[in-house]
């Protein structure tokens, strides 16, 4: 399923330039989503109400000068597991996280420098 609505999200994130990151353990799902405000509040909506997707909570939302992936319509990577563990998540640390932690997560990944590939857009 994960796959599909990669594939699904690639395409349309392109159509709608938006750019981002989703970080995905078994516990746990964390996206950064990136572009033109009206275009991620809409696809906000469509995940919110997409019933492939649960327990959807907006943990940010605030302006950016920089994209952080702004080659990739969706980077998918595995969360390290350094970030939070198990029992954390389940304690509601994502939920607790201070905006710099959440982020921090994502500079990460975006700091790789990973060129994205022909199909990930």
């Amino acid at each position: 399923m994960l796959a599909g609505i990669l594939s699904q999200a690639r395409r349309n994130n392109a159509r709608d330039d938006i750019t981002g990151a989703l970080l995905v353990r078994h516990d746990l799902y964390l996206q950064l989503i990136e572009g033109p405000d009206a275009a991620i509040d809409a696809l906000f909506g469509l995940i919110a109400a997409d019933d492939r997707h649960c327990d959807v909570a907006l943990l940010l939302a605030r302006g950016a000068e920089d994209r952080m992936f702004p080659g990739w319509a969706m980077l998918d990577d595995e969360m390290p597991s350094m970030a939070w563990s198990v029992e954390q998540v389940a304690d509601g640390a994502i939920e607790a996280a201070p905006p710099e932690a959440l982020l921090g997560v994502f500079a990460r990944i975006a700091a790789e420098g990973r060129v994205p590939p022909a199909d990930a857009g």
